[in-house]
């Protein structure tokens, strides 16, 4: 296996694995209690079976993509990026089955109208996708892996958003002043299998979260799989 800090090759440039991180990857990935908290913050905890859905062809579940999220949360905050808030994954299907009220508490202790971004993770029909709002542009973008288009879900964030800006400042948000975008998915990175739409949804927030092109394909998805086992374990985005 040559010497224990040697780099291995990754794609394009990316970030190198060490064949140390290799090694403490494959034992996260590998046999062990399913219980067992491999990583712990935030409020939230990792276990070994979570952290086996990031194995090749595995559907990433909400504990995944919740950690994630709040690890680029917290990239942010400590390198100077853009202004970030995560919604959890349970706040999507909460707003439409029951309105505003029923999800008003959750930014509590946080004004969303002082970010630059926000994410909101979709999963509907066994698909993760992702909703992007951009503060600075006044915009609302709904990103698909499979280029799918979903009318109503932007319309859905803006109407939440208008009702947040009354209920938190006093002060009507203009409709007009915003563009929505429900779905010009051939402008982004598309999977070509049926496993990788979770991490479609942590790189499209990881890349824009940094304001940086989506510059990544399918052909990534084996290494960012492995990078997020370690970055989760370790609390830190590589």
């Amino acid at each position: 296996m040559g010497t224990p800090g040697r780099l291995e090759k990754s794609p394009e440039g990316l970030p190198e694995l060490t064949q140390d991180m290799e090694r403490e990857i494959e034992r996260a990935l590998g046999p062990g209690p399913q219980d067992e908290i491999l990583s712990r913050t935030f409020k939230f905890r990792v276990t070994r079976e979570d952290l086996q859905t990031l194995h090749n062809f595995q559907w990433l579940n909400d504990g995944i993509i919740n950690f994630y999220m709040n690890l680029l949360v917290d990239r942010n905050q400590k390198q100077g990026l853009p202004r970030l808030h995560a919604f959890s994954t349970f706040f999507y299907p909460k707003l439409r089955a029951a309105g505003y009220q029923a999800v008003r508490r959750w930014t509590k202790g946080v004004d969303l109208f002082q970010q630059d971004l926000l994410l909101v993770p979709i999963h509907q029909r066994a698909h993760w996708s992702l909703v992007l709002i951009d503060l600075r542009k006044k915009s609302i973008q709904y990103l698909d892996s499979l280029g799918g288009k979903e009318p109503g879900i932007c319309t859905m964030m803006l109407q939440y958003l208008k009702e947040e800006s009354k209920s938190r400042r006093n002060a009507e948000l203009d409709p007009t002043e915003w563009t929505l975008d429900e779905g010009r998915s051939w402008k982004i990175p598309q999977q070509s299998n049926s496993e990788d739409c979770g991490v479609f949804l942590c790189k499209y927030a990881d890349y824009i979260s940094q304001d940086k092109p989506l510059a990544f394909t399918q052909n990534h998805m084996p290494h960012f799989r492995k990078r997020m086992v370690w970055e989760i374990l370790h609390q830190q985005v590589l």
